[in-house]
């Protein structure tokens, strides 16, 4: 691979209800070259071919074994080497990663649990992300690069959500999901917005639908691009496209030379 690429990720909540108001369309003016989704709430089978007609080389879809829950989608115009959905650390199958292999670089598509059900949600969202990161250390010690997009849904600091003291018990913003972001920058990651942009406030990929949260931003920034440091050089820019409505949450993407 050379020149450089555009990724988007976004989470739709539901890929049946996008296609419906036909939220996908501007992928036909856009032509990012991945575009990787996220809460797809559909069987294979299920998605509607209407989402846009841009043609893709790949589509790798991983449905959670529940029907009508989570799931994640990778649209490709690249050709892969491996793809992964992941099991050892998805082990409810609730079809929460793609991993998909471009030479030396590793892509993970991920909609990582949410806590805020119960206090077993939580643990499992806080173990299932030490399995990613054993998983992806795993990876870079055999030499590849790692790209990580996705609803991470945990905002890391302070400035990533409009009420941080309000919400300082609500898992999403708890002081050992923050710390995990922590860690994995700590293990030489970038979250590649901070990187490009520095502390620009007030810019936010979630947004409640309740108390007209939307059109007053008060949002949370719990969808990311994280990379390995080795890849900072290649990064070229880093965006988020609050524009672009039809789900709870907005896309998030980056420009990368490959």
């Amino acid at each position: 691979m050379s020149d450089s690429i555009e990724i988007i990720s976004w989470n739709v909540n539901g890929i049946r209800a996008i296609a419906n108001k036909e939220s996908l369309k501007w992928i036909d003016e856009r032509h990012p070259d991945i575009l990787c989704l996220q809460e797809i709430k559909a069987l294979e089978e299920q998605i509607p071919d209407n989402l846009f007609e841009k043609p893709y080389l790949e589509r790798h879809i991983n449905s959670a074994e529940k029907k009508g829950y989570s799931g994640t989608a990778t649209f490709s115009t690249l050709q892969s080497q491996n793809v992964s959905y992941c099991k050892d650390i998805d082990i409810m199958n609730e079809g929460r990663i793609i991993e998909t292999h471009f030479d030396d670089i590793v892509l993970f598509n991920v909609y990582f649990p949410n806590g805020q059900k119960d206090e077993d949600r939580l643990n499992y969202k806080m173990e299932f992300y030490d399995r990613f990161l054993d998983h992806c250390e795993a990876l870079r010690e055999e030499g590849k690069s790692i790209i990580i997009c996705g609803d991470v849904n945990t905002a890391h600091r302070e400035i990533d959500l409009k009420n941080p003291k309000a919400n300082s018990k609500t898992s999403g913003f708890l002081p050992i999901e923050r710390a995990w972001i922590d860690k994995l920058l700590d293990h030489g990651y970038i979250d590649t917005f901070r990187y490009v942009n520095g502390d620009e406030a007030d810019r936010y990929s979630w947004w409640s639908y309740r108390f007209s949260a939307r059109v007053k931003n008060v949002g949370w920034r719990i969808d990311y691009f994280f990379i390995s440091e080795d890849l900072a050089e290649n990064l070229e820019d880093a965006f988020i496209l609050d524009h672009i409505e039809g789900s709870d949450h907005c896309p998030v993407g980056i420009k990368i030379a490959l």
